[in-house]
């Protein structure tokens, strides 16, 4: 009997062995660098912003200006100056034991990705209410998507992604974004309606409101974005907060971030013993 694999086509790596194939673009020497039709030098650089490209990279869509400084915006909300947050004190010991500000950053953008902070939630968060909607549409009210969401576990903590915050309740970004959706004349889509139907819900039973997450999800699935193209375009989000940090720490004397003394370590182990058959003397420093 032929084995189940022998029988499976390998043509779509075959055609691939030895050869590069994109749909992406590239460097044609001599010529330009192309990226999704577009030449880079010849038709965006001056033209267009980094987080058109950015986008463009990404999904090969050219959004408009506004919606990519929207988008930039986000960098913003997602990147404190501070060196209490996670990934920004990664950047701050990367400082100070004098590491570069390459390795810096993409230590502090490793520890961001995270299910519980950074951009390691926002698949979640827009994949949530892109479903959410799609319940919507079958008849759900904002009460019963929540209860699907949930309700399998009533003993369990009300975690939807987008509708809870690490360190605090509400979130003082919510308000700055819906200011720059007005000021950029967006219209409140129906993800983003929805959104603040789940947010009544969560604040009644609850008292959990909306955060950042839950609002560019929803704005950005408005605009047609795929939930891993959340993903991709806000990948590196965190990136000024941790180089920030970093940056402080590097240029202060080294080893002077949270610096500790041998008394600040509260030993609770075994006191100091010789190792059999060393010499005792030597051991304790003698």
């Amino acid at each position: 009997m032929t084995p189940k694999h022998e029988n499976a086509s390998t043509s779509f790596w075959d055609e691939r062995r030895g050869m590069l194939r994109t749909r992406k673009g590239g460097w044609v020497i001599d010529e330009a660098v192309y990226t999704h039709g577009y030449s880079l030098l010849d038709d965006l650089f001056g033209r267009a912003s980094f987080v058109q490209v950015l986008i463009l990279n990404v999904t090969g869509r050219m959004v408009e200006r506004r919606l990519a400084d929207w988008i930039e915006a986000i960098f913003l909300t997602v990147s404190y100056p501070d060196a209490r947050i996670w990934c920004n004190h990664i950047g701050s010991l990367a400082g100070t034991m004098r590491g570069s500000p390459v390795a810096a950053v993409s230590a502090g953008l490793l520890a961001s990705d995270s299910r519980m902070y950074g951009p390691g939630t926002i698949y979640g968060g827009a994949a949530f209410i892109a479903k959410a909607l799609v319940l919507k549409r079958k008849g759900l009210s904002a009460e019963e998507i929540v209860d699907e969401y949930i309700g399998r576990r009533p003993d369990a903590p009300p975690v939807i992604p987008g509708y809870v915050r690490p360190v605090a309740r509400g979130d003082e970004r919510v308000a700055a974004l819906e200011r720059l959706t007005r000021q950029l004349g967006f219209e409140r889509g129906e993800h983003l309606s929805l959104a603040y139907e789940i947010q009544d819900v969560m604040a009644r039973r609850y008292n959990e409101g909306m955060n950042n997450l839950a609002y560019h999800s929803a704005f950005l699935c408005d605009q047609g974005f795929a939930p891993m193209e959340h993903y991709r375009i806000l990948s590196a989000v965190v990136h000024s907060g941790v180089n920030a940090c970093y940056s402080e720490a590097y240029d202060l004397p080294p080893e002077s971030f949270l610096p500790l003394r041998c008394d600040d370590i509260d030993y609770q182990g075994e006191p100091p013993r010789p190792v059999p058959g060393s010499d005792q003397e030597a051991y304790q420093g003698k």
